[in-house]
């Protein structure tokens, strides 16, 4: 990703079962096609996402998209599966899952859903070799990350400073600016986009230590609260409180106050601070990005009657775009569009693309690597471009809720929702 750091991902142990299963693959494979994955009339691909817990809306989006994109498609006369796996959002899980498909002997892992579950799986794909294509996930980590690691989307970094610098130029002081996140990977990759947005302003040193000291802490579930304009939540559960008033400890010790509150985390978690935030009689306008699921984020936030001030940042088109994935994508999902389904599609029809643009017979995993990187692909009318990075799109589509219904943020909206 353009002018972003990468996250560390630390250093991961994969156990014994983990590398029997890897040699298992190979045998198993070699002596049937030229590519682990790939028969004379098959391709098996991967995925690990949530499909059972707290953010299954998201899993199950991707994993619709995907298989709508993959439907009755064949490339070099081969069918396409896509095998899917829960993982429920813990990694642990995600190891299990990812031990499995590895040891079925898979081509590629594609549109794997979130940073924590990313942090942990990278790893063990870099080991065996199979490509990380269109993960759900912004973080930096990816970026370029381990491994071969191909990103549909615009990072993280690029979302939250989209809407920190439209609140910058709508005369919002950096002091008004707060954020309530996951603590962990995912929430900590959104800091990192609040520090780069607030670097581009002047006299906000003060405010980036603050920042680097929260990034710094490390463990499990590190203490974040309390520190600076940030409150965290542990991932996979509903915790708000300790969140909430690190951000009045804020306000009370800086003078500011918050008016812009970017939070990054899962959309029930982030649906229950926005609530409990409202019950306490707080004015905040609030912003999400993607991962956190705008149509999944709506509808958990009618539970606690907010219906508007929040902004949620999209890295795909407008649902109504006259762009042909987009409108592919709605013959092909109906009810089922939304922006993380959507998403799915796209990845999933650029994986067609990329296959089909193999020359020659033969796919193998080097193939559609050397096809991808230094190219340009034009989706559907949406322009991937891996000329520079492994990044495909920097499109960040801000939108804004407003009476259950979610309006791209437009010139002026912006000063209006931070009124």
């Amino acid at each position: 990703m353009k002018n972003e750091s990468t996250i560390s991902t630390g250093i991961m142990r994969v156990g014994n079962s983990f590398a029997l299963a890897l040699i298992l693959a190979m045998a198993g494979n070699s002596a049937t096609a030229a590519e682990i994955g790939v028969t004379a009339d098959k391709i098996v691909i991967g995925g690990v996402m949530d499909l059972e817990g707290r953010s299954r809306g998201l899993g199950r989006g991707m994993r619709d998209g995907i298989n709508a994109a993959f439907e009755g498609q064949k490339v070099k006369g081969r069918s396409i599966e896509f095998a899917t796996l829960n993982d429920s959002y813990n990694p642990s899980k995600t190891i299990a899952a990812t031990e499995q498909l590895v040891g079925r002997g898979i081509f590629a892992m594609l549109g794997n859903v979130g940073t924590p579950t990313a942090k942990v799986s990278l790893p063990m794909l870099h080991q065996a070799g199979v490509p990380a294509v269109g993960f759900f996930t912004g973080a930096g980590l990816l970026r370029p990350g381990p491994g071969d690691v191909v990103n549909y989307r615009a990072s993280y970094v690029q979302e939250t400073a989209a809407v920190i610098d439209a609140a910058i130029r709508s005369g919002l002081k950096p002091g008004e600016i707060c954020a309530f996140v996951q603590n962990d990977a995912y929430g900590m990759a959104g800091i990192a986009g609040v520090k780069a947005a607030l670097g581009r302003v002047g006299d906000t040193q003060e405010i980036i230590a603050r920042l680097d000291e929260i990034m710094a802490q490390d463990g499990a579930n590190p203490f974040r609260n309390n520190i600076g304009p940030v409150g965290v939540y542990k991932r996979n559960t509903f915790a708000s409180r300790d969140g909430y008033q690190s951000l009045k400890a804020w306000e009370a010790s800086s003078g500011f106050q918050c008016r812009l509150v970017v939070t990054v985390g899962a959309y029930a978690s982030i649906a229950n601070f926005v609530g409990y935030a409202t019950m306490k009689g707080e004015n905040w306008t609030y912003s999400a990005v993607s991962f956190t699921g705008a149509e999944n984020l709506k509808n958990a936030l009618a539970e606690f009657g907010v219906t508007e001030n929040v902004i949620v940042t999209q890295v795909v088109p407008p649902l109504d775009s006259k762009l042909p994935i987009v409108r592919d994508a709605r013959k092909a999902l109906g009810s089922r569009l939304s922006y993380v389904s959507l998403e799915g599609y796209v990845v999933g029809r650029f994986m067609l693309q990329a296959l089909n643009q193999i020359p020659g017979k033969e796919i193998t995993r080097e193939l559609l690597l050397s096809t991808i990187k230094g190219k340009r692909f034009d989706v559907g009318g949406l322009i991937l471009d891996f000329s520079d990075d492994n990044q495909g799109s920097d499109l960040v589509v801000a939108t804004y809720l407003d009476n259950e219904r979610f309006n791209i943020l437009g010139k002026g909206d912006m000063e209006k929702l931070l009124r």
